[in-house]
């Protein structure tokens, strides 16, 4: 078994905080991973974990390896890929986190196109609807509209996205139209769980933060895009969500006079992955291809 099966074994244990979990993440049985690690173990001397039948946790031998650990397998990968393959050509594997209503929505036809125009390369997606750290989980990239800033990673903005309040008219004829967001705490709200409970509003005097009664709480908003056409409150959607329901008249706005906060998607990128060809290009892509306004898609060409 070679070292650098061992460290990539060694770092995805720890990315993924056991053996059980690590195993399914590389497609091999709990076994391997722990004979991967013994020999690991031998080799550099020294125990690396401290196992118990509940957790497992980094020695401090384990901690000194994982501060390199990561940066030598990635380098030795680019290294074998600038050696061995045509430089000219993009191969590879991509893991991305990406947030699931926006991946269902939006990102899926752009990343179908990347990977039609780049043959070589080979991607795993993760909805993952939470602020992630990709250099934990050993992500390539992450793409979240929640802020958040991590030590190694670097925050590439991809492009702002509009949260609008809507209501279907029936809901709106029986329970009446809010005309201030403190009205809100007398309405029925549907709220996305991954920003939480508080709402900030813009207004000509300044911001307003108002902590919201949930009727229905959910990490996808097109649940809560759903629920809203369905008469059961006011939800607040991404403008690219709303936008179809609202041109149909299914959704209405309010409170136009007291915007949401905008947003940004971000691409969160370890910086020791900042400059692999790769990343860079899915990067680049994905920033040439989203809207700015929408996050909706730019006409996509395969030449």
């Amino acid at each position: 078994m070679d070292a650098i099966t061992q460290l990539r074994t060694f770092t995805t244990v720890v990315a993924c905080g056991g053996f059980s979990e690590a195993a399914r993440q590389m497609d091999v049985v709990p076994s391997v991973v722990a004979k991967r690690i013994r020999q690991l173990e031998a080799t550099v001397g020294a125990r690396l974990f401290d196992r118990t039948t509940r957790t497992v946790r980094l020695t401090e031998a384990g901690e000194k390896l994982h501060a390199r650990a990561g940066v030598l397998v990635a380098s030795f990968e680019d290294l074998v890929q600038s050696v061995e393959r045509d430089a000219s050509k993009l191969v590879g594997h991509l893991r991305v986190a990406t947030p699931t209503t926006l991946t269902t929505v939006r990102l899926g036809p752009l990343f179908n196109a990347f990977l039609r125009r780049h043959d070589g390369i080979t991607m795993e997606i993760s909805l993952v609807d939470h602020s992630t750290n990709p250099a934990e989980r050993d992500y390539d990239l992450a793409i979240s509209g929640r802020p958040a800033s991590y030590e190694g990673v670097v925050e590439i903005p991809l492009c702002p996205v509009d949260t609008v309040l809507c209501a279907a008219p029936g809901y709106l004829a029986r329970h009446g139209r809010p005309r201030h967001p403190q009205a809100l705490t007398e309405h029925a709200c549907l709220v996305f769980k991954p920003s939480g409970r508080a709402w900030h509003f813009r207004s000509a005097r300044g911001g307003i933060s108002l902590d919201i009664p949930p009727r229905l709480v959910a990490d996808d908003n097109l649940t809560l895009r759903d629920a809203a056409l369905s008469e059961l409150g006011i939800a607040a959607l991404p403008a690219y969500v709303a936008r179809p329901a609202l041109q149909a008249g299914t959704l209405e706005t309010v409170l136009d006079d007291f915007p949401l906060q905008e947003t940004w998607f971000k691409a969160y990128v370890p910086r020791r992955k900042q400059h692999v060809a790769r990343v860079a290009a899915l990067v680049d892509w994905l920033v040439g291809h989203l809207r700015p306004e929408t996050a909706e898609p730019a006409h996509i060409t395969e030449s």
